[in-house]
């Protein structure tokens, strides 16, 4: 399962429990979130696109007596709740949500939230991350009031997760992740169902890069290949060929994965054409390899290509490196929903095997410890599968308050670490 075993409902209990009413708080507190997920839903926005859901998640925040900071960009923001008192230097404990949609039509039916926005829809659950993020920050600038928050909290509303290299450089740049001492997250997993996470040490996502590969030769007539550079029979071998030798040429325990999306070359069956393309994605589950993936592709590339006399530039385009979940905080993660979920041996933590997708968060760690954990959105006994970036995608939105008591719980925790 590669996560540390759970933790024995209550054994922990002194160390994660928050104050005795916090269920009831976020109770109460559901039907205003999930009113607010259902409307990012219906008007999902592009990265650095979402100004009206900056603007929704502004004035929810300020009306809870906080003080967000919009990223400079005009979309995202950084709230900062700070306990009266709090020693100058203090790290903040802080806690991420990515708010924007993908560009593929919402294709649910059956929903009175679906999206009103043609080509676009949130089909990756942002909406329900960015209101477990707000829930959480709703729970805690009431808890700053009651004086049960004793550590101060970041809560970090970022743009563009879904544009490499993703917006959590953004964030970054903004100084989003000075004085954070450890960063959580948590991305809907449609495999898992509700009132479950499922956790894993280590690498949990993978690197993704993208690449566009250009040929050019100065075509011909198909009568005569000979005399010219033959693009249409280079970029085939180029496609064929490249995702075999990369994968021969890198340590396998890597899981260097290169697979091409998109071909386009030629515009007549007797004319060899003067210009080809390719553009694919390098998907990497470990960091050594996405170093070392670039400079062999060159290589590759460019004993292939004198073969065929072609010409050709690579346009490599840096993603984001695997997510690397720190061994504490997943046990933080760990602890706190079996405290706060995990009565009369229940299991509501699994483990989760490392997936290939990408995704920003692994900038975070970099600067700080943390831990991304999957939260399961599938309603039980539903066997209907709404995968994630699929137009039919959807969550049972019980998971929402699980997640703001899950964030709040590692919140106000006891010891403040």
């Amino acid at each position: 399962m590669n996560r540390p075993e759970p933790a024995q409902s209550g054994a922990t209990l002194a160390a994660v429990r928050p104050a005795a009413d916090l269920r009831d708080r976020v109770r109460a507190l559901e039907p205003e979130l999930i009113a607010f997920r259902r409307d990012l839903h219906r008007h999902p926005e592009l990265g650095r696109q979402e100004f009206r859901t900056t603007g929704l998640l502004r004035d929810r925040l300020v009306a809870a007596g906080l003080e967000p900071r919009v990223l400079p960009g005009g979309t995202g923001m950084l709230v900062d709740i700070v306990p009266p008192g709090t020693t100058p230097g203090t790290e903040f404990l802080a806690f991420r949500a990515d708010i924007d949609a993908l560009p593929i039509d919402d294709a649910k039916t059956d929903v009175p939230y679906r999206s009103t926005v043609p080509g676009r829809a949130h089909a990756c659950g942002h909406d329900v991350h960015t209101s477990v993020v707000l829930g959480t920050g709703l729970v805690l600038a009431e808890a700053v009031r009651t004086g049960e928050l004793r550590r101060p909290v970041r809560l970090v509303f970022q743009p563009a997760e879904e544009v490499m290299p993703g917006g959590a450089l953004d964030v970054i740049k903004a100084g989003g992740m000075a004085g954070v001492g450890r960063i959580f997250a948590v991305h809907c997993d449609p495999k898992v169902e509700v009132g479950r996470i499922a956790l894993r040490v280590g690498a949990i996502t993978s690197a993704c890069d993208r690449l566009v590969l250009h040929l050019d030769g100065p075509g011909g007539h198909t009568a005569r290949p000979h005399l010219t550079t033959d693009l249409v029979t280079a970029v085939a071998r180029m496609a064929a060929d490249l995702p075999g030798a990369l994968a021969r040429r890198m340590d396998p325990r890597w899981g260097v994965s290169l697979v091409w999306g998109r071909i386009a070359s030629g515009s007549a069956p007797n004319v060899i054409p003067q210009h080809a393309e390719l553009e694919g994605t390098v998907r990497c589950l470990e960091l050594d390899g996405w170093r070392e993936a670039p400079d062999l592709l060159h290589e590759l590339i460019a004993k292939v290509s004198e073969t065929y006399r072609a010409k050709w530039t690579l346009d490599y385009h840096r993603g984001v490196p695997p997510v690397v979940n720190e061994a504490v905080s997943v046990a933080r993660l760990d602890e706190a929903m079996n405290a706060r979920f995990g009565a009369d041996g229940a299991q509501v933590v699994e483990g989760t095997e490392q997936s290939l997708g990408g995704e920003d968060f692994s900038w975070y760690l970099e600067h700080a410890p943390g831990a991304l954990a999957r939260l399961g959105v599938r309603a039980p006994g539903d066997a209907t599968v709404r995968d994630l970036h699929q137009g039919r995608f959807d969550v049972d939105e019980r998971a929402i308050g699980i997640g703001v008591e899950l964030f709040s719980a590692l919140a106000l925790e006891a010891d403040g670490s």
